[in-house]
């Protein structure tokens, strides 16, 4: 990914929390030259040493062969948001769009051991939705097996990280100040994100010091 070193994130912990708060991602396989891509929901863990990346295809999407042979990449991107050039206090000005993008390039790993795979996914449920889990575990083991030989459960070990973070850094305080004003406001789920991604960014960047 291109990332201007004004709109490049390095925080690994900010990263972290990026991806548990947008959390559904778009997980890129290539096999004889050929892009395959998928949309899944991932739970990110992170050790001393690694982060991982856990999700699960369907079986009938056969993506999930093709993640062992070469680099997997992963893409989580929210929100964005269009900038109109109204914000800015000159007329020589273009539209430009504000966005977040995270890029994890690792290795696959195939999960083939039951209660390794029923484990993982007791994980998931957790942590998208805790109170599913009691009628989770009132299920039978029957059914839990029988719907694990439906999907097949995987993890991305990552070994790059690529963090762009787009919140008009190289534009005027005060235009940054207008734009979160307006966005504020906004009914644009998107445009109060935005928003408050750049009230929080303000003063990490020396560029965030023009007046």
């Amino acid at each position: 990914m291109y990332i201007p070193k004004h709109y490049l994130e390095s925080d690994k912990e900010e990263i972290i929390n990026f991806i548990k708060t947008y959390s559904f991602a778009t997980i890129i396989t290539v096999e004889d030259n050929f892009q395959t891509a998928t949309h899944l929901p991932f739970v990110v863990t992170q050790t001393e040493n690694e982060i991982i990346l856990t999700a699960h295809f369907a079986k009938a999407n056969s993506q999930w062969t093709e993640i062992l042979n070469n680099k997997v990449l992963v893409i989580f991107s929210e929100p964005h948001a269009y900038i109109s050039p109204k914000y800015y206090n000159s007329k020589m000005n273009v539209p430009t769009w504000n966005y977040v993008s995270v890029h994890l390039y690792g290795t696959g790993k195939i999960i083939t051991e039951q209660e390794q795979s029923l484990d993982l996914m007791e994980k998931m449920i957790v942590n998208f939705e805790e109170d599913y889990k009691t009628q989770w575990d009132s299920l039978p083991i029957e059914y839990k097996t029988r719907m694990l030989k439906g999907v097949v459960v995987f993890q991305i070990t990552v070994t790059d990280i690529q963090a762009k973070k787009k919140l008009s850094q190289n534009k005027e305080k005060s235009e940054r100040q207008r734009i979160i004003s307006v966005f504020e406001k906004s009914n644009d789920n998107n445009e109060k994100s935005i928003a408050e991604l750049i009230k929080k960014n303000e003063g990490k960047n020396q560029l965030y010091n023009k007046e």
